[in-house]
């Protein structure tokens, strides 16, 4: 029994730890739309573009002025 009770307690804390690595960010544009990003955007300041991976893991690029807000999604 405290074997059973051992695993779930180990599989419950990885599942608890891996939620909470979240490395996903929103950007949320000017024009109302959102965006969701793998891991935090980088800001290229010679182009002044918001570089970012998508969900489907392409490099993506946007104007920093086209954005409202980025946050950290939990």
């Amino acid at each position: 029994m405290k074997k059973i009770i051992l695993l779930l307690s180990g599989v419950l804390l990885s599942a608890t730890l891996t939620a909470c690595a979240s490395n996903a960010w929103m950007l949320h544009m000017k024009d109302g739309s959102s965006v969701v990003a793998q891991g935090k955007p980088e800001m290229d300041s010679t182009t002044h573009e918001v570089i970012y991976t998508d969900e489907n893991g392409q490099q993506q690029a946007v104007n920093e002025t086209d954005i409202q807000s980025m946050s950290r999604v939990n």
